[in-house]
């Protein structure tokens, strides 16, 4: 059963809103390579369809209705955007939802030193990358440093054409004969991860003068001491915009496709509903996926349910009995990435059911590893309605797992929503190199999975 490529499906009037969505989306990616600025951004996009803080409302006393469009902001790292709909939200809720943190490195605790009159930055690398494609590339530093009085300072350096960027070296070729004979996995080591970040002396300085300089420019700056980075998040990720790809401009490279990409055409769907839907909508962008999913903003934590809890309580009709039914009642896609077949590693997939560039969005009944641990493997049933939902829609989509059975595997959010008894399956986009600094993407598989999540929304 070869899916066609949706390219071919395509009109100019079609070829013109794809375009655009993908234009949009460059912005979001550029404009987002933290969760935070993530959370920022989706809260600005929504604000300006209309949307209001939950929590206001419920400061407020405030009651809610079909119709009503809110969104909860958890600790700014993770957001739900909610769009009441006709039915009570006891009959469920129509979820799409994403993670919006990805592999990167961060800056440890006390980061910074100075060695053979170089400076550092010590990194600690979050989530699975593959640590040699890091070295030898143009990096940014995003971020947030939290002052002891309360004080907020936001960090970006080495987007902008005018600023700075900083980097790892690597060892050159001539004498990497020893290197070279290691597993990839070691080529380079995480403590070799050290980002260097300036090699100028603070002129009348002695001791460590190239560090006491760096301390300089930022306390000149951003009015920040060393003791700082104990209460800071500083992200090291790729310097530089989202670029179109391909002679064709046919494909995105970018860094952190997985997963704004299913985040930005989550939040882009449930926008783009203007009418009142028939269940209650909700896009749900998550942080941590990464790493397991914990911690307070991760998935495993509880506030999509305490989300609802308020939801129902505005609107008149909450108990903990009708809590769990609409936490049971509901239909969700959890939206992440896909591996792309790459004929270059053939090797590693099995060709009938991988996920293909330019054939649509895609969808995982099953995820996970192997003999489908940490799978949530979606009823069939739901999966039929799935198939109605998008065929009605004039969706592109195709199935897929991840690589070959023996090969490895991966998982999702999935698992942690259906524990509460709601019909979940794992849908994306394909995706080229993944978990690299750099992704590629197929411009029309972002298109139709913008395409299917607000067909989902309408009509699960």
């Amino acid at each position: 059963m070869e899916r066609k490529n949706a390219w071919k499906t395509y009109d100019a009037a079609e070829n013109e809103k794809l375009n655009a969505v993908c234009s949009e989306y460059s912005k979001y990616l550029d404009n987002g390579k933290t969760e935070r600025e993530c959370v920022t951004n989706t809260i600005k996009m929504a604000e300006a369809k209309g949307y209001r803080d939950m929590n206001k409302i419920i400061a407020e006393g405030g009651k809610l209705k079909s119709g009503d469009c809110v969104y909860f902001n958890t600790m700014g790292k993770a957001v739900m955007l909610f769009k009441m709909g006709k039915q009570p939200l006891e009959k469920g809720i129509n979820i799409v939802g994403a993670h919006i943190d990805s592999p990167r490195m961060d800056l440890k605790q006390n980061p910074m030193y100075e060695d053979a009159d170089i400076a550092y930055l010590d990194t600690h690398y979050y989530g699975g990358i593959k640590k040699y494609q890091w070295v030898t590339i143009p990096l940014a530093l995003h971020g947030v440093v939290a002052k002891k009085d309360g004080t907020l300072v936001n960090i970006v350096i080495g987007e902008d054409l005018s600023d700075p960027v900083v980097g790892i070296s690597d060892l050159l070729i001539h004498l990497a004969g020893d290197q070279l004979g290691k597993k990839g996995s070691v080529v380079i080591e995480g403590e070799e991860l050290n980002v260097i970040i300036g090699s100028r002396p603070l002129e009348g300085e002695d001791k460590e003068a190239v560090k006491a300089n760096m301390l300089k420019i930022r306390k000149e700056k951003y009015d920040i001491e060393e003791e700082d980075f104990l209460s800071a998040e500083i992200e090291v990720v790729p310097a530089g915009p989202t670029r179109d790809f391909g002679l064709d401009r046919s494909m995105i490279l970018g860094y952190g496709h997985d997963d704004r990409v299913c985040s930005y055409a989550s939040v882009n769907a449930l926008l783009s509903i203007d009418e009142i839907p028939e269940y209650t909508c909700c896009c749900l962008l998550a942080d941590k996926e990464e790493i397991g999913s914990v911690g307070a903003t991760g998935m495993s934590a509880k506030y999509f349910e305490n989300a609802v809890a308020e939801l129902l309580n505005a609107s008149g009709s909450y108990s903990e009995l009708v809590l769990r039914r609409a936490l049971a009642a509901c239909r969700m896609l959890s939206c992440d990435v896909s591996a792309a077949y790459d004929p270059n590693f053939a090797g590693a997939f099995e060709r009938k059911n991988s996920a293909y560039l330019g054939r649509g969005v895609c969808f995982n009944k099953y995820t996970g590893s192997r003999g489908k641990s940490g799978s949530n493997d979606a009823n069939a049933e739901y999966c039929g309605r799935l198939r109605t939902i998008m065929d009605d829609a004039g969706v592109n989509f195709q199935t897929a797992e991840l690589g070959k059975v023996d090969q490895g595997g991966g998982g999702t959010i999935a698992y942690i929503c259906a524990a509460y008894g709601m019909e979940v399956i794992d849908s994306g986009v394909a995706v080229l190199s993944m978990h690299a600094p750099w992704e590629i993407i197929s411009k029309a598989d972002l298109y139709e999975a913008t395409k299917a999540y607000r067909a989902f929304m309408l009509n699960a």
